[in-house]
């Protein structure tokens, strides 16, 4: 996400924000352990999920190659399907991960759960 400490990852390679929307309502958001910096994992699910915000990017063809193989297990490049019924590639967590995850899906979105005190 904009301004977040991964996203020189696809700054590097030439990516640009189009826009912020928001997903279709089944999904739901984790915060993956580890790190820094900290992760969120979005899984979709058949029951119980929400409308998460995040943002939409552009990358070169050339580049998605190398920006997808540097992406760490259990996040994946998957099709999500965004509130106005488009479907774009973008980040989607294995669902394994929710294992060890804390759900933060009531908070509508990565950015919102930042903000909370720690």
């Amino acid at each position: 996400m904009q301004g977040l400490p991964l996203n020189h990852q696809l700054r590097d390679r030439g990516g640009y924000l189009l826009h912020a929307t928001r997903t279709a309502d089944r999904y739901r958001l984790i915060a993956l352990p580890g790190g820094p910096p900290e992760r969120p994992g979005l899984v979709r699910v058949t029951n119980g999920g929400a409308s998460i915000e995040l943002e939409v990017w552009a990358i070169r063809a050339a580049d998605f190659g190398s920006f997808v193989a540097g992406i760490p297990a259990p996040l994946g490049i998957g099709t999500i399907e965004l509130q106005d019924g488009r479907k774009v590639p973008g980040f989607l967590c294995e669902s394994y991960a929710t294992d060890s995850a804390v759900d933060i899906t009531r908070h509508g979105g990565w950015r919102a759960y930042l903000r909370l005190p720690r």
